[in-house]
């Protein structure tokens, strides 16, 4: 089973000049991408998630400010993540509880490997931690 994990993208440029860094599919993104999307003027107070997909794999980025996300798998390994630089993203597999909280300016990008399909998502706990037993 896949576990999250941070990728480090490169950072190109200068302090001066500015910077740039680069996703590339099956390079630092480990999936082909099929749809981007990003979140932003998310309230503090708020978690956002609460769900895991099936067979759509992410990659999360905090653009600007910074995101808590706390993950759960399928084994019940937990881990908890803060992005707050734009050249690091986490790496979420299949079938991954997450909940994201973000800061005020926060803006995250998501890369995801499949189009949008609300079949794919697990949004209640209950299932999410019994789906091998509903699968069988």
């Amino acid at each position: 089973m896949s576990q999250p994990y941070l990728i480090q993208f490169e950072s190109i440029g200068s302090s001066e000049l500015g910077f740039i860094s680069v996703g590339q599919e099956f390079e630092n993104i480990p999936f082909s991408i099929k749809r981007t999307y990003w979140t932003y003027y998310t309230p503090q107070s708020i978690k956002r998630g609460g769900h895991a997909n099936i067979d759509k794999e992410l990659v999360l980025v905090a653009v600007s400010g910074n995101i808590r996300i706390t993950t759960e798998l399928i084994d019940g390994s937990r881990a908890e993540f803060k992005l707050e630089s734009p050249d690091v993203g986490l790496y979420l597999p299949k079938l991954c509880w997450h909940t994201m909280q973000y800061s005020h300016s926060a803006v995250q990008l998501v890369i995801a490997s499949n189009e949008y399909d609300e079949a794919d998502y697990i949004r209640d706990y209950n299932q999410f931690i019994n789906y091998f037993a509903i699968e069988k």
